[in-house]
């Protein structure tokens, strides 16, 4: 199935790129692999303010991760001009901004992971790695870098 009907049935409309907030580029692309920079997760256009163990609930966090994979999918069509090129998502790098006691950085990015399965179908399976951390930028919740491979 072509990946633009899929994200039409699920009611994705993607976004276009974000507008770097430093010294950096939102994607590069070296031979078949594309890295997209870090995103951030985002609420009615504003930074997802929160700390995953203190004001905010797995759940939310994992709402927060589907969020980001949309804006993601809004740079990789970017990047590459064609979703259907994208061969698989190789790895994702999620950053939780999570409390030294939450336990639950997997989970939040299950929100990104299974909303990329949907898409993508068996070439959204990726590598990944979730970590906590102490802060992210602009306060936000959660942040996610990616790489796909072309075909």
């Amino acid at each position: 199935m072509n990946i633009y009907e899929t994200l039409a049935k699920l009611d994705i409309d993607l976004p276009p790129v974000a507008i770097p907030a430093a010294a950096y580029v939102p994607f590069v692309q070296t031979g078949n692999l594309v890295f997209l920079s870090g995103h951030i997760a985002k609420k009615d256009g504003k930074p997802w303010v929160g700390q995953l163990g203190k004001t905010m609930a797995t759940e939310e966090g994992k709402a927060a991760a589907r969020a980001i994979a949309i804006d993601l999918m809004g740079t990789l069509h970017a990047a590459v001009g064609d979703l259907n090129r994208v061969k698989r998502i190789v790895k994702l790098m999620s950053l939780v901004n999570s409390t030294a006691d939450f336990t639950e950085q997997h989970l939040v990015t299950n929100g990104a992971s299974e909303l990329f399965g949907q898409v993508f179908g068996d070439q959204g399976a990726h590598a990944r790695s979730a970590f906590g951390v102490a802060q992210i930028p602009l306060g936000a919740c959660v942040e996610i870098e990616l790489i796909a491979e072309l075909a």
